[in-house]
């Protein structure tokens, strides 16, 4: 074998064996995970557990090839900012959010790490993407939104209250204004077809809750729906409280809000989405980049119904209604 057939089989084996080498070296990778929650860990439980299940069933084993960075702002949503600035700190490789305010701070404390939005409002009037099938920056992940939720809330109360003509709609005046205006607007659409009249109410504090259900009382309201927020959803025990006072039966988005005390609420399947933010984070780690992939809306949705509630506010739930619920507290 001549001198330069050596040399050229020697060069061939040298750049194989780097090739195994950053292979080998890629299997071996430890991704850091960062996520991020405006709540508390017990109320992300389940959403967290699916989101590790739907990492499992991708391969991937804490400890083993992926470290999970968690920060929790317990509800004092001012502390997002600084929880994700610790992520980009820590030079994470993706930050998964829950919610639109974790999200908008995630997307305020980097423009180039990738960040998938477990479940949240409406991105695109977040503005931390494009378009929901273009983002088009380093956001993407799932929406809770879809056109027709408002509709189909009203409708479960129609049928859970046949003679309902007024319904009367909490919503915060000024945290999130623009998506709660946006969820009235749908509302009073969807009531039309259903020979109801929408009663919007607005508070800004929690002193502010006695009087709105005065008013509420007073308008002779037949049902409630509070529009989900964190003012809401924080001070959402003591909405339902007196909303249960008030006999008032309750529409709300979903599980933690009946398990709160809502009445009933209809939305998104959110474990399913956030096993699907499992789905996104595997894509970017393989190369993809967020602004190639769509935003994904609901296609699962639950309905659960509180009859510890439904015994306060004296209302019989309709076995129709019942059989059709995925979940009854009792």
């Amino acid at each position: 074998m001549s001198v330069r057939k050596i040399a050229c089989l020697g060069v061939m084996l040298l750049v194989i064996s780097v090739r195994l080498a950053d292979a080998q070296q890629a299997e071996r990778k430890v991704y850091r995970i960062g996520v991020l929650r405006s709540y508390t860990p017990s109320v992300f439980a389940t959403r967290n557990e699916a989101f590790h299940q739907g990492l499992h069933d991708l391969g991937y084993v804490e400890g083993k090839n992926i470290l999970i960075e968690y920060r929790y702002a317990e509800g004092r949503l001012d502390r997002l900012p600084q929880l994700a600035a610790e992520l980009v700190h820590l030079k994470v490789d993706v930050i998964v959010t829950g919610g639109n305010q974790a999200t908008l701070a995630a997307k305020q404390a980097t423009s180039t790490i990738p960040i998938v939005a477990g479940s949240a409002g409406d991105l695109v009037r977040l503005g931390v993407v494009a378009s929901l099938a273009h983002p088009g920056g380093n956001v993407t992940g799932s929406t809770g939104i879809s056109p027709d939720l408002s509709g189909k809330r009203l409708g479960i109360l129609k049928e859970v209250l046949p003679k309902a003509s007024r319904v009367a709609i909490i919503s915060h005046r000024e945290r999130e204004a623009s998506r709660d205006q946006e969820e009235v607007a749908r509302a009073e659409t969807a009531t039309r077809a259903l020979g109801i009249t929408i009663q919007p109410v607005q508070v800004e504090a929690p002193a502010e809750f006695q009087n709105a259900y005065a008013t509420i009382r007073k308008d002779h309201a037949d049902a409630l729906i509070i529009i989900q927020n964190s003012f809401t959803f924080v001070h959402s025990k003591q909405l339902f409280e007196l909303a249960a006072k008030s006999r008032l039966p309750s529409m709300c988005e979903g599980s933690l809000w009946t398990e709160n005390g809502c009445l009933m609420s209809y939305g998104p399947d959110l474990p399913s989405q956030y096993r699907r933010a499992a789905v996104f984070v595997d894509k970017i780690l393989k190369g993809a980049k967020p602004a190639d992939l769509p935003v994904e809306q609901p296609t699962k949705f639950d309905l659960i119904i509180n009859l510890k509630t439904a015994k306060q506010v004296g209302l019989t739930i309709p076995p129709n209604v019942l059989a059709h619920a995925d979940k009854v507290i009792r």
